[in-house]
């Protein structure tokens, strides 16, 4: 029979790429002290990796890089999250890197979300979560929110044809039929993009 260690260990090697888990990811397995002994062998056999206090992964390779990737802040804060029971949305400069509109991968990802401002500290990278009001959460997909956090960094003078075309591609038809509902009630130029974002879109799938 399977232990609960054999079982935490199979869902992260099977898992998404980069993902990073709580205990809590894994109650459906055992009690609460299994998972965290589980974890804890685990961390000290080399399997997995302890990325900060009670947040875990399984480390990724890459023949272009010498040793473990490292890990996924965007995964990183997710786990957090969950964790917590709060709900996040990348900003800023870390909203438009997860979105392919900028190349410069922050130092510091920052996420609003309706719990406790906090930071957390992951080697020379900061994941920094600051309190907002529910209503800034409130956009019907996580991924259209990300659009306006980047827009909102981006600028008006700064969105480009190119900028448009990327984040069109990126969003499913799902995403770019709520895209102009979520963003009704934004500044007026982040709307107008909305509506570029939806033509291009709808190009784009015939």
């Amino acid at each position: 029979m399977d232990t609960v260690k054999q079982r935490v260990l199979a869902r992260m090697q099977g898992g998404d790429a980069g993902k990073a888990y709580s205990p809590k990811d894994f109650l459906d397995l055992g009690s609460r002290g299994s998972v965290d002994m589980a974890l804890s062998q685990l961390v000290a056999a080399g399997s997995i990796r302890r990325v900060i206090r009670g947040i875990y992964d399984y480390p990724r390779s890459s023949r272009l890089v010498a040793g473990p990737l490292s890990p996924d802040l965007n995964e990183v804060a997710r786990a957090i999250a969950r964790k917590n029971g709060w709900r996040i949305l990348a900003a800023g400069a870390h909203a438009a890197n997860i979105l392919g509109l900028s190349t410069q991968v922050p130092a510091k990802a920052v996420y609003l979300s309706d719990g406790p401002t906090r930071s957390f500290k992951l080697d020379r990278r900061t994941i920094q979560i600051k309190h907002t009001e529910p209503k800034t959460l409130g956009a019907a997909s996580e991924v259209t929110g990300l659009v306006i956090q980047a827009l909102r960094h981006i600028g008006k003078n700064a969105v480009t044809d190119v900028m448009v075309r990327r984040i069109a591609r990126v969003l499913s038809e799902r995403d770019l039929g709520t895209l102009l509902h979520d963003t009704q009630y934004s500044t007026d130029w982040i709307h107008e993009v909305a509506k570029a974002i939806v033509a291009e879109g709808q190009k784009q799938n015939g």
